[in-house]
């Protein structure tokens, strides 16, 4: 029984020793051991990023902060803000040249000697104020009917544009009586707004006004602005007849501020309307807030026979000319056999408020043909640079707007001659409207 209580205290003593031991002699062993686990451990989690994810860097990120150096050379490019277009606006301004983005051009400035002496040279402007005197047109083959007497004077006090008509002369016979029953309308372009109009004076082909009638208008604004005096035949059941025009320009050296000027100066007659080539009826109706133009080719008559079997193939193409460039070009069915066609057919044009006065519409009948090219049977042109029943309709719209107004229009084998024609350098964009097909 002793032997074995000896046995278990010395085995009791024994464990206790090898506990001390190991407490005091291997704590660095262990923590060295724990450390190598950690990293085998961090290496297998590097691994497995490794497999999913680029390169880390391993050294700590630094926070810096860069200073950008401006360069005084580079300009820098400041946003501007333009007005909200329309998307189908867009393209009627982007054809236009003021939109248009030329390249830079590199100008060299060279020295100019002066002549010693002005003698023998032609001063253009000593002869500037008898220019404006002279008639409306310098052409010699254009046909004057009747002559205008009137004065201009510009009053500095109540800023104002003052305009005396006196008389007019040798007047042509309108009606079917002999005689005509004239008045005049005055314009003050470009602005439409400012017009008036005279009485009419019945049956009398020499009649006089003395009528007075004041523009408000600042005097620096005159060098933009030019007179138009429209003389008409006034017929109660009918449209009134356009007898003629005369326009004055250079206003700022006409009108003296101190002394009333007068003129007396040929009328430009209307172009005389030929129906031997038929007539085109159209209507006109603008919404300006919209910037939308509808043309509606209603009918035709009495148009000349192209084929050989003595009718016609008719179609109405219009094309948009603005600043010597075609705009949109749009065409009408084609009739079949027939010399008075019925389109009733509306072409929408794009146009905006700011552009109304910059257009032209060139308005083209044609005989369609399958085998030989298309033959041109007439044409006429609307718009407000023009002189007689193209402008008058066109203002008339333009006066009455979201309202359709409806023209007879007599066809033309040309042209008239201050019709702005669009360009042959822009002939890439399409067929010239200008050609026959």
């Amino acid at each position: 029984m002793a032997a074995v209580l000896l046995a278990a205290v010395g085995y009791q003593c024994a464990a206790t020793w090898r506990w001390i031991m190991g407490r005091c002699l291997f704590p660095r062993t262990r923590r060295a051991s724990q450390e190598s686990n950690c990293d085998s451990l961090s290496r297998q989690a590097a691994i497995r990023i490794s497999h999913s994810l680029p390169d880390l860097q391993t050294e700590p990120l630094k926070q810096e902060y860069v200073q950008e150096h401006k360069d005084p050379a580079k300009k820098v490019l400041r946003q501007t803000t333009l007005p909200i277009v329309p998307t189908r606006h867009q393209t009627f301004q982007r054809q236009l040249s003021h939109r248009l983005e030329l390249p830079s051009i590199q100008f060299s400035i060279c020295s100019l000697e002066r002549a010693d002496s002005s003698i023998g040279l032609i001063k253009p402007e000593l002869y500037k104020n008898e220019l404006v005197r002279q008639s409306s047109t310098d052409s010699a083959e254009l046909e004057f009917c009747g002559k205008l007497h009137f004065a201009l004077r510009y009053d500095q006090e109540v800023e104002a544009l003052i305009v005396k008509i006196f008389e007019a002369r040798d007047l042509p016979i309108k009606d079917m009586s002999g005689s005509s029953d004239p008045y005049i309308k005055v314009f003050l372009l470009p602005d439409r707004k400012k017009k008036f109009q005279t009485k009419v004076h019945r049956k009398n082909l020499n009649p006089v006004f003395n009528e007075t009638f004041l523009f408000s208008v600042p005097y620096e604004e005159l060098r933009q602005r030019y007179l138009q005096f429209s003389v008409y035949d006034f017929d109660r059941f009918s449209r009134h007849d356009l007898i003629g025009h005369v326009v004055l320009k250079g206003l700022l050296e006409s009108a003296d501020l101190d002394q009333e000027i007068e003129y007396t100066m040929n009328i430009l007659a209307a172009p005389q309307e030929k129906k031997d080539l038929g007539e085109l009826m159209l209507s006109l109706c603008y919404l300006p807030t919209a910037g939308r133009l509808t043309v509606t080719v209603i009918k035709g008559r009495n148009l000349k026979a192209m084929d050989i079997n003595g009718s016609s193939d008719p179609y109405v193409k219009i094309c948009l000319i603005c600043q010597n460039k075609r705009i949109k070009k749009k065409k009408t069915t084609v009739k079949k056999n027939t010399l008075c066609p019925v389109y009733n057919e509306a072409l929408v044009f794009d146009l905006p408020s700011e552009n109304v006065f910059d257009v032209t519409l060139l308005v083209k009948v044609i005989d369609y043909d399958r085998l030989s090219p298309n033959e041109l049977i007439g044409c006429t042109a609307i718009g407000s640079s023009l002189i007689g029943i193209g402008r008058d309709h066109w203002l008339e719209m333009l006066d009455n707007p979201r309202k359709p107004v409806a023209q007879w229009y007599p066809l033309n084998k040309s042209l008239p001659t201050n019709v702005s024609q669009p360009n042959k350098n822009d002939q890439n964009a399409g067929l010239s409207c200008l050609n026959g097909r």
